[in-house]
């Protein structure tokens, strides 16, 4: 007769500090950490590419933070923890909390049955600051707008927790009947592109405190001003441990609050809160990734058009800002923010794709791919998302890049076939005369692409497009 385990069931929390749900766990005594990969239930949103590739390696940093004792499985959970509760006399599960929709209904289900056959289950919070049922409008009602989200709701709400300590675990337990190996977990691709993503990253719990540190002693000072730049080093990284969960919110939070640095400080918080906008917006639209926020845009004008979209997809569109932030995703799994907003409205507004186009793209390509920010985002950009973009903003992606990237040392690191390019025509070099260009040893339509649409007569169609919903709803 084994002894009695608590199951901590790690998700989205791969991590030992600051974890409410191990804690719990810990107070038991012997507790039997494991991992479960569960492509079935999430549908179309099981792990795109690049994200399969970062839970690999993080799941391999967890295991040896836990000396080895990771049990990762594979399959349908309500099956694995029904086998293991067969074998192991369990008297407690704990986990922390996940917001996608999917994720939701299996966890309710689970916890009912577990609990039906007398195992305590508790589920914590571990990946939110305010969870979104506690940020609402005096009527009840969601925030749409996120200013009013974050300065009335989420600032007059109660303050985010402090950071857990790692717990004392006094025993660990292996499943080694049954779990299987890391590497069988098939998260690596066969044909290994992942190879050109090690040299950007550093993956596991210690390495993003560390990416952290560094952060707030090297670039904090410069955040508010300097995230904009593409080519400076002034953004944290952080966003694709946070959402595997190598570190928490919180630890951000109070790690930043540290510093006597009001503005940047504030303005790093803020960017939290559209985070927790994001799942907001997801927990009272589980619709979110795949219909549009505002219905009216179910009649928007898209277009189908493979060769341009294959253009965006592989930064071959001939416009250098959007190309360079699409080699940049390409090259590293990872695209600088002001560039995402120039490279989303692009595709939407420019060549008029729908957003679900880049959505998907963006969720296999990206590591730090987050269901409710990835859909969120896009909706933002289209314009039919809550509080989003005006139909008229539309990124003129010649002067964000004179503007965000002045030297053009972005352009020319993503894009080293128009590095020789004077800055005067780095941006629009179909505006260069043929000798210029000839200097600069380029050929448009050879060496780097002709324009796949004009961008004045592009916005001007989609101004159009955009005003048509409007007639419509008049």
């Amino acid at each position: 007769m084994s002894r009695k385990i608590a199951i901590h069931w790690f998700r989205q929390d791969l991590r030992l500090s600051d974890n409410p749900a191990f804690t719990h766990a810990a107070q038991h005594g012997s507790v039997l950490p494991i991992y479960i990969l569960d492509d079935d239930n999430a549908g179309d949103y099981a792990l795109g590419g690049a994200s399969r590739w970062w839970l690999h390696h993080s799941l391999t940093s967890l295991s040896q933070s836990l000396g080895g004792q990771l049990s990762v499985y594979r399959g349908d959970p309500m099956d694995i923890l029904a086998d293991i509760l067969a074998r192991y006399d369990v008297e407690a599960v704990y986990w922390n909390r996940c917001y996608e929709p999917w994720r939701i209904t299996r966890d309710a289900l689970i916890k009912a049955r577990l609990q039906r056959e007398g195992v305590t289950v508790k589920s914590s919070n571990g990946s939110l600051l305010w969870e979104p049922w506690t940020i609402k409008k005096a009527d009840g009602s969601p925030y749409k707008v996120f200013t009013p989200f974050y300065n009335k709701g989420c600032l007059r709400a109660a303050p985010p927790r402090t950071p857990l300590p790692e717990p004392r675990i006094e025993s660990h337990v292996r499943d080694d009947q049954a779990c299987t190996r890391i590497e069988q977990l098939d998260l690596l691709p066969a044909i290994r592109w992942d190879k050109k993503l090690e040299s950007h990253w550093c993956i596991g719990e210690s390495a993003a405190y560390e990416r952290f540190t560094n952060f707030m002693d090297a670039a904090l000072e410069h955040y508010k001003g300097g995230r904009d730049l593409p080519a400076k080093p002034y953004v944290s990284g952080l966003s694709p441990s946070l959402h595997f969960g190598e570190v928490s919110p919180h630890q951000l939070w109070h790690g930043i609050r540290a510093f006597n640095d009001d503005n940047n400080v504030d303005h790093f918080c803020s960017e939290l809160g559209w985070r927790e906008f994001s799942y907001s917006q997801l927990y009272y639209f589980p619709e979110l990734p795949h219909s549009n926020w505002q219905s009216k845009f179910d009649a928007f004008p898209w277009r189908d058009d493979e060769t341009a979209l294959k253009a965006w997809q592989t930064g071959r569109t001939g416009i250098p800002m959007v190309d360079a932030g699409m080699r940049q995703l390409w090259q590293t799994g990872y695209m600088h923010n002001r560039v995402r907003m120039i490279v989303g409205s692009f595709l939407v507004k420019n060549l008029r794709l729908h957003w679900r186009h880049g959505e998907r793209w963006f969720w296999d390509t990206l590591v730090d791919a987050d269901l409710a920010s990835n859909s969120a985002s896009w909706q933002w950009i289209a314009g039919c998302g809550a509080d989003a973009a005006p139909y008229f903003r539309i990124f003129n992606p010649v002067t964000q890049g004179k503007r965000f990237d002045p030297d053009g040392n972005y352009v020319r690191r993503f894009i080293p076939e128009l590095s020789r390019l004077p800055d005067k025509y780095l941006f629009s070099p179909w505006e260069a005369p043929a000798p210029v260009l000839q200097e600069a040893g380029i050929t448009l339509g050879s060496t780097y692409p002709t324009p796949v649409i004009d961008l004045k007569a592009s916005r001007q169609t989609a101004l159009e497009a955009f005003q048509s919903l409007k007639n419509r709803e008049g």
